[in-house]
């Protein structure tokens, strides 16, 4: 089993910050990308950001410029840094992780967490 709770979501201005971060806990023995997809309503999930256990990272058209994404590796943990955020960039925003079992396979899993609510109102 696998385990993501993510935190930090919420209401927020236009033009302000938010920083939303993702733990991964559980049955895990590497973890490689990690990243944030989000959802609005009557919209399909779209990815936002995502980052390879190296560092490589990756992000929407809409946010590039704005949003950065980070993790720790020691901490199972992926951030997502939000500035100058629009009321457009409201929507519930999911964690999303790959991941291996075990050493022994090369096997990749793909595990989303319940996502977390950000409002940006105008």
């Amino acid at each position: 089993q696998v385990q993501l709770v993510e935190s930090g979501g919420g209401l927020v201005q236009a033009g302000g910050s938010l920083r939303v971060s993702c733990v991964a806990s559980g049955s895990i023995f590497r973890l490689n990308a990690m990243g944030w997809y989000r959802q609005a309503p009557g919209n399909q999930r779209e990815l936002v950001a995502a980052i390879t256990s190296g560092g490589t990272t990756t992000y929407g058209d809409s946010v590039k410029g704005r949003f950065t994404i980070s993790r720790d590796n020691a901490k199972n943990t992926v951030y997502l840094q939000m500035n100058s955020l629009k009321p457009e960039d409201t929507a519930v925003y999911y964690c999303n992780v790959r991941y291996q079992r075990s050493g022994s396979s090369v096997i990749e899993y793909v595990y989303w967490g319940q996502g977390t609510q950000v409002t940006v109102s105008s």
